[in-house]
């Protein structure tokens, strides 16, 4: 590609996202884009910069993006194709700074970037904002981290927002009342390990970093948490609309459920196919991955700027395969939620037993599912992690959460089972779905399931889907106990 065809496919791509270089008379529309210089361009002065994209005075061409009261909102700096779009990065700077522009956008054609130059650096985009993007990002103001860690979180934190008052109320000051008035306004009062995996965050924003990864094991309430730390970045402005994503529809039905009970009073949620056309009006959006990937219409409806905070529900599923491309398109914050323990992954990197797996396809399989990475947790070390076995410990089931219909199943150190086991039932049905080896699982240690849950006080014997996970996530849990 050279300076000219790298200078058309950009100015095609500020046309796509809905930027103008002329005015648009029928609709009243003025020009939105002015050359270096505060120069309206014309469309013979466009086409004659030709092949000397890159011999202009400056060695770039500087677009000024216009916001729609017409004052300077974003400086775009052109590089040709065989230019790294960072490259001029202080030059854009300076630039943006002269305009008084908080914003600029990188690119050479095929790479963009996107820079809030008074908060973070450069990230990558796969396509460019469009104007309405920009000028929301404008109005939410600048982030300020600090305000984020600095926030008090205690164990009434969501309660705060379900009942602001509540200490003052007769009911709660009353010892004999007080279980009654919980349960009849179903405030939901964070736990001490819920209330440790904020602050967990709270320390990982402290040193810079803006990907999270929470290991929690199903029943300890991940919804509740995810709700606090939601409430935690849109109350200290550092989100003004946080996505969550889901893999499966019922996910989708109980999350919106669950934040429209916790947090409601003062935030909006919406699930994003019942609200296509004012989506934008929720400070939550709910959806499924398969909804945004359907057409790619994530990239067709969405700029990278609408969301500061996205968080991936079951992680481990939901941003797999063609799946992480809807995640790593929105910028900001991010956030993992997995109940999958590491040891589930045990085997599956070829650096810990190349020959357990000789299929390449299930090695790529696997390690798309190990969410480390992903999540800038290269030291295999989660933000924060809380087992079954923890659980245990703590004295806590999760029947009270209200997360899931059934509680986890407590056995007896959660010996039943081995992880070697169960990977080699997974080793001999390559390409099987999880859930069917799953179910070869529970068949092949119910017998000894049944012989232990008696002993068992508040057993709940379902032998559900919920309960297959679960035999799944002990036995990964006993030998990350007994390891």
């Amino acid at each position: 590609m050279n300076e000219s065809t790298a200078r058309i496919r950009i100015n095609d791509l500020l046309k796509n996202a809905g930027w103008r270089f002329f005015s648009d008379d029928e609709n009243q529309e003025p020009a939105n884009i002015l050359l270096e210089h505060h120069t309206k361009a014309t469309e013979s002065q466009l086409h004659a910069l030709g092949d000397d994209f890159e011999n202009t005075k400056h060695k770039f061409i500087d677009y000024l993006l216009l916001d729609s009261n017409q004052r300077p909102v974003a400086v775009l700096e052109a590089k040709a194709s065989d230019k790294h779009p960072l490259d001029g990065k202080e030059q854009a700077r300076t630039y943006a700074r002269a305009q008084n522009c908080r914003f600029i956008i990188l690119s050479n054609g095929n790479l963009h970037y996107f820079w809030d130059i008074d908060h973070g650096d450069p990230a990558i985009i796969q396509k460019l904002p469009t104007p309405e993007a920009i000028g929301e990002r404008k109005q939410k103001g600048v982030p300020n981290p600090q305000f984020l860690v600095d926030e008090h979180v205690g164990k009434d934190y969501i309660v705060r927002t379900q009942f602001h008052n509540y200490e003052r109320q007769a009911a709660w000051r009353n010892q004999n009342e007080r279980p009654d008035f919980i349960r009849t306004n179903k405030l939901r009062f964070l736990r001490q390990y819920q209330i440790n995996a904020i602050h967990a965050l709270q320390r990982a924003v402290k040193e810079g970093k803006d990907r999270f990864l929470f290991e929690m094991a199903t029943g300890t309430g991940k919804t509740l948490t995810a709700a606090a730390i939601i409430k935690l970045f849109l109350k200290t402005g550092n989100a003004s609309r946080v996505l969550f994503l889901v893999d499966r529809l019922e996910l989708e039905d109980q999350a919106f459920k669950a934040f429209n009970e916790l947090i409601q009073t003062d935030f909006t949620t919406a699930i994003y196919k019942q609200k296509r056309t004012d989506w934008r009006n929720a400070d939550i959006v709910v959806t499924t991955v398969q909804s945004l990937l359907f057409n790619n219409k994530y990239q067709e409806l969405f700029s990278p700027t609408d969301f500061d905070f996205v968080i991936s529900d079951e992680a481990h599923r939901s941003i797999t395969g063609n799946a992480r491309a809807v995640f790593d398109y929105f910028m900001g914050y991010k956030l993992g939620l997995t109940a999958t323990p590491r040891d589930y992954l045990r085997g599956t990197r070829q650096s810990d037993d190349e020959n357990r797996i000789r299929d390449p396809r299930e090695i790529e399989r696997r390690q798309l599912r190990d969410t480390y990475l992903t999540f800038g947790c290269e030291t295999e070390q989660p933000t924060f992690r809380y087992s079954l076995i923890d659980g245990v410990k703590d004295g806590k089931s999760s029947g009270d959460d209200g997360d899931e219909d059934d509680g986890p199943v407590y056995m007896d150190g959660f010996n039943f089972v081995g992880q070697d086991q169960i990977a080699t039932i997974q080793e001999q049905h390559i390409g099987y779905e999880d859930m069917k080896i799953d179910r070869m699982l529970f068949n092949r240690f119910a017998d000894t399931v049944n012989n232990r849950l008696p002993s068992f006080p508040r057993r709940r014997a379902v032998y559900g889907t919920r309960t297959i996970r679960r035999l799944r996530l002990c036995a990964a849990s006993a030998h990350a106990g007994t390891a």
